[in-house]
């Protein structure tokens, strides 16, 4: 991504799997392709309880970068 631009979400999907009860929450998130303007982008949210890893969320996601467009100009 250039220094001088902003990161939108064109589409987020998430499913929501099992509750976020338990010591610690680890999240794992990959590009899954890296294009000229869209990113596509997947994540998956684990718990851990009493020493076991479960499933609790994926995510899918697309963003878009606007070239030489700061977040200041987007906000009126």
């Amino acid at each position: 991504m250039e220094e001088h631009s902003s990161v939108l979400t064109v589409e987020f999907k998430i499913n929501l799997i099992a509750p976020g009860d338990g010591e610690l929450l680890i999240g794992k998130s990959n590009v899954i392709k890296n294009g000229r303007t869209l990113t596509i982008c997947n994540s998956e949210v684990y718990i851990v309880k009493d020493g076991n890893e479960k499933l609790c969320a994926v995510a899918q996601l697309t963003l878009i970068e606007l070239k030489n467009s700061t977040d200041k100009k987007l906000i009126k």
